[in-house]
């Protein structure tokens, strides 16, 4: 990687934060295997040359590689690629917006385990009749391997409304836009995989659905909080497309 850092045109652009461009930056040489697995990075001050940023700002973007279990640091040696994500990923959406999309699953992980608590407790027939709904639409399309970004959002947004606290439901529909682009990048991953990743995934849904017609609420927080991190293995890890 340091020679083609030092080849290359890397200068970051000032559009996304900084350290989400060079996270990006990363991402792309770990997905066009530049950098391979298991091989170890720059130094700190290499990488802020080659991208001419701050080391605070690389220390951030590693931090946040780190955190999505792109990379490892190992005391007294480095920072070393852990896991290649899907090839098609950087197709699916700009690298330098897959930091942020992790962010906002990070976010969502806490706040709709809550949701979904809140829903097994308080669900009425009408609430479960729309979360039916939407969990048939969304299982359909996804045997049909044309998953629809739509049936997916309304399956989460008909939990968030089943809680009882419209609060819940307007922090889902404001943050709508990015939610709805990773359930998008994580559903043409999807599509692409075998059978068994679109069977994984409706089965994530299919027991979370279970669980708030249970009226289990721990359950239902431990099955989003599992989906939710299982969705996010699956646009960082190559591994879980098969």
């Amino acid at each position: 990687m340091g020679e083609c850092m030092e080849n290359a045109n890397l200068k970051i652009r000032k559009r996304q934060t900084l350290a989400d461009q060079l996270y990006g930056q990363i991402l792309e040489q770990i997905v066009s295997d530049i950098l391979k697995q298991d091989e170890k990075l720059p130094s700190e001050h290499k990488i802020a040359s080659a991208f001419e940023v701050s080391r605070p700002v690389v220390r951030e973007a590693l931090r946040k590689l780190q955190e999505d279990g792109l990379v490892e640091s190992r005391r007294g040696v480095g920072t070393f690629v852990r896991r290649k994500p899907p090839e098609k990923l950087i197709q699916y959406t700009a690298a330098d917006s897959v930091a942020g999309l992790m962010r906002a699953m990070e976010a969502r992980m806490t706040i709709e385990a809550a949701t979904a608590r809140l829903a097994a407790q308080r669900a009425g027939p009408k609430d479960l009749a729309r979360l039916e709904k939407a969990l048939g639409e969304l299982e359909a399309s996804m045997q049909a391997r044309t998953p629809l970004v739509d049936a997916d959002y309304a399956f989460h947004r008909a939990i968030a409304q089943a809680s009882g606290n419209a609060v819940f439901v307007d922090m889902l529909d404001c943050a709508r836009p990015t939610i709805e682009q990773a359930i998008d990048v994580a559903q043409k991953l999807t599509r692409e995989g075998a059978q068994s990743r679109i069977d994984a995934v409706a089965r994530e849904h299919r027991q979370l659905y279970e669980a708030i017609v249970a009226g289990d609420g721990e359950a239902a927080a431990l099955c989003m909080s599992y989906h939710l991190l299982q969705a996010r293995h699956r646009i960082t890890d190559h591994a879980r497309i098969e």
